[in-house]
């Protein structure tokens, strides 16, 4: 149970995708015109993440590890596909506000990056509760940024009306405005100093280490192997040279000794 709960507050908190991990920009900025929008892609993709969670970890030991990727992404797309059917047959109106980001939800970096880090070597259960949580996560930063832009932009929220259209804001609504108000967020984000992809320090338990805003590429996969043996061998290193310095500082030591024991003498 602790390690569901944890799982939960993995996703929605500790590491946010949208706000602390800054993953799935691409339908973040691009159906968060509209609270209904953000609220509606997040679940979407909250449903896809559970399901792919589970058979992936349940398919864990089957799936050969050279070939595991493009199996993830198959299981994924039959999911995605699933849910796209089904949005089309009991909330068309939602299928047609997404449109191709539904699809677009089988090469998401957040389902592979769960599927890959977590779900190919979790048991079942704890696989669905990441899920869960990422997802109920992902939903909350969609929800908030389309409540942001459609107050700003449409005066509105969840298609309720209450500012005059006098006042309202059209940039909002529009594609500039999702950047600016992720900016204005991220910005919000880093004056309070809550943990965020762009403001926190490197950290060492991860092969790249950490420190998202002096990135200059994703290499975590593919140079895991390499950067981990390069920290073991400058442990190795520095234990080494700690040795060589305690048996040298122990050799003066005993070499002064024995030269005040000759001059007593």
């Amino acid at each position: 149970m602790n390690t569901c709960i944890e799982r939960l507050k993995n996703g929605i908190i500790t590491e946010n995708p949208t706000f602390v991990m800054m993953l799935g920009m691409c339908p973040t900025l691009a159906v968060t015109s509209s609270a209904i929008n953000g609220l509606g892609m997040g679940l979407t993709t909250t449903a896809v993440l559970v399901l792919s969670n589970l058979f992936i970890s349940l398919l864990r030991n089957v799936i050969p590890d050279k070939v595991r990727i493009p199996g993830f992404i198959v299981v994924v797309a039959s999911f995605v596909t699933i849910i796209q059917l089904l949005l089309k047959a009991y909330i068309p109106f939602l299928d047609q506000a997404l449109g191709v980001y539904i699809p677009l939800i089988v090469v998401n970096c957040i389902i592979l990056g769960r599927a890959e880090a977590y779900a190919s070597k979790s048991k079942p259960v704890a696989s669905i509760f990441d899920g869960i949580g990422m997802g109920l996560g992902f939903t909350f930063g969609l929800t908030c940024i389309g409540i942001c832009r459609e107050i700003l932009g449409a005066g509105a929220i969840f298609g309720k009306t209450f500012i005059p259209d006098d006042f309202h804001i059209t940039f909002f609504v529009l594609a500039p405005g999702a950047f600016l108000v992720l900016a204005f967020l991220t910005a919000l984000q880093n004056k309070l100093k809550l943990p965020s992809a762009t403001n926190v320090e490197g950290d060492d338990s991860l092969s790249c280490g950490g420190n998202c805003a002096g990135c200059t590429g994703c290499g975590a996969v593919a140079n895991k192997g390499i950067i981990e043996a390069e920290r073991a061998a400058a442990k190795a290193a520095a234990a080494q040279a700690a040795k060589e310095k305690a048996a040298a500082a122990k050799a003066a030591k005993e070499a002064a000794a024995k030269a005040a024991a000759d001059k007593s003498e």
